[in-house]
């Protein structure tokens, strides 16, 4: 198989030498858009322009480096018949979890406080952490989104999750389907987002939902930007409807300078690095998925447009 790596936000010298050793049966090369049609069946990408699919009009499978594939999605310039695979984990639903756990140690153990006590030179001491005044809500089950909230269960934490489908995850009570996300909500405290883009879920983050979070609330977005209305959490926050947020994923990145969310304290902001793409793990998953297609056998993470993941 003839792969064409056409990620122009990665260096191709970082990656293609180890490719090339990781998949000894391909031929790997980095797309030129001055030369000629390459002529290959697959290609990697990330965020790749959309000249590239008039120019490389044979291709037939994309691999993406990343979970998210909602950019690609969006893009008419790719033809329907091209199968689009998807990084299943790849080493980021560990770090996923982490900057949850981090995240909800931050706010339920006044960590912010200690820091600003610090500051003043103050001994600033508090009452202990009841685990069960902070219950976790996690919406979105996939394999990052199980990874999460089994994390946090192990720690102790009343741990829920939402999905579109049923499902079990020892330790963490599931509610699945539309109608129960009212449910879900009215018993969460701590509201972590890892859902996919699609657009049933896009603007889900909104006062409406938002609302229905138990009172001293925290937001925590790592899915995408287009989840969450940003002006309805300036307003709530402003009105004291919700207690503060962790924000990694914004509509517009980078944040632009005179976004609220900088200025105000109760917003910690991230720049997208709560699970960054691992090179090796995800060179080893790919190698692995283009093993099985050439022998004909069928792989995973193969995206459903019409589901949007």
């Amino acid at each position: 198989m003839h792969i064409l790596f056409a990620c122009p936000h990665h260096d191709p010298d970082a990656w293609v030498p180890l490719l090339q050793a990781a998949m000894p049966g391909c031929r790997i090369s980095v797309w030129n858009p001055e030369g000629p049609p390459s002529g290959a069946q697959a290609a990697l990408v990330w965020r790749p322009p959309a000249e590239l699919f008039a120019h490389e009009t044979g291709l037939h499978t994309l691999f993406n480096l990343g979970a998210g594939v909602d950019a690609l999605l969006k893009m008419p310039e790719i033809p329907p018949h091209v199968r689009i695979v998807r990084l299943e984990d790849a080493g980021m639903a560990v770090q996923m979890a982490e900057y949850a756990l981090y995240a909800l140690l931050r706010v339920a153990r006044d960590f912010e406080a200690f820091d600003q006590a610090q500051a003043r030179q103050h001994w600033d001491t508090r009452d202990g952490t009841r685990q069960a005044d902070w219950p976790v809500g996690v919406l979105g089950l996939g394999q990052v989104g199980a990874r999460v909230a089994a994390v946090l269960a192990d720690f102790g934490y009343p741990v829920a999750g939402w999905a579109r489908t049923p499902r079990e995850i020892p330790g963490v009570e599931v509610y699945a389907g539309r109608e129960a996300l009212p449910d879900f909500l009215a018993r969460t405290r701590f509201l972590i987002n890892v859902l996919p883009l699609t657009p049933d879920t896009q603007d889900i983050l909104n006062r409406d939902t938002l609302s229905r979070l138990l009172p001293g609330a925290h937001l925590v977005n790592v899915g995408r930007g287009e989840h969450l209305v940003e002006e309805d959490l300036v307003a709530m926050l402003e009105e004291g409807e919700i207690a503060g947020a962790t924000l990694d994923v914004f509509r517009t990145e980078p944040l632009p300078a005179d976004h609220p969310f900088w200025r105000d304290p109760r917003v910690h902001v991230t720049p997208h690095i709560a699970a960054r793409t691992l090179r090796d793990e995800s060179i080893a998953q790919i190698a692995g998925k283009v093993a099985a297609l050439m022998r004909g056998e069928a792989i995973t993470g193969v995206v459903e447009r019409g589901r949007g993941y």
